[in-house]
């Protein structure tokens, strides 16, 4: 896809303006600029209103189907920070070829992405194909063994807001906690208390 800007013209704007359920009449105006921002704010990218690649690569719709979101931790010790890097090393070292979630929310409630929704995760066995892996930090008390909820309230506000974008993105996807595929306590809380 081409890059589109205000001024822009042609089906690209109009491909564009149906993803973002705007009147599709092919001219990059205000309202579609402002909708751009809306979208690359909401999914953590610069909010230029430009539609560069990075834009494209989030509203170009997944070639995967996906049906579930499956929530996880990070099964670390409350009040401690990790970042995907880090947690990209681990699954690294466990013979993963990247992290196996997809998104991960930090304790001060921000989502970063893992790896791209377009690619199948390794976060849940058996369901990997067709689902989108969402972890929190934290996940365990301070012994970094015993299962606690050490969701942040902005982590709660994130997961909450983050899970109803993905079902808006995925109709019909539904939500579960990665105990109900494994016998492990993970993601430390029962999913009716998102």
């Amino acid at each position: 896809m081409n890059t589109l800007k205000r001024g822009s013209r042609g089906d690209d704007v109009k491909t564009l303006q149906a993803m973002l359920s705007l009147a599709e009449d092919g001219i990059f105006g205000e309202i579609t600029e402002e909708a751009v921002k809306t979208y690359q704010k909401d999914w953590g990218l610069i909010a230029d209103g430009i539609v560069g690649p990075k834009t494209w690569a989030k509203l170009v719709p997944c070639s995967r189907t996906i049906n579930k979101i499956i929530l996880h931790c990070t099964a670390t010790p409350e009040g401690k920070d990790y970042t995907v890097a880090q947690i990209r090393q681990w699954h690294l070292a466990r013979g993963f070829n990247d992290i196996g979630y997809h998104l991960v929310v930090y304790r001060d409630g921000t989502v970063h992405e893992g790896r791209a929704l377009r690619i199948i995760g390794a976060h849940c066995k058996g369901q990997n194909a067709n689902s989108i892996g969402v972890s929190y930090v934290g996940g365990c008390a301070s012994d970094g063994k015993t299962p606690k909820d050490t969701r942040t309230p902005e982590q709660r506000k994130a997961l909450r807001e983050l899970v109803a974008k993905l079902q808006k993105q995925f109709p019909g996807a539904t939500v579960h906690g990665h105990y109900e595929f494994a016998n492990k306590a993970c993601p430390s809380f029962k999913i009716c208390d998102l």
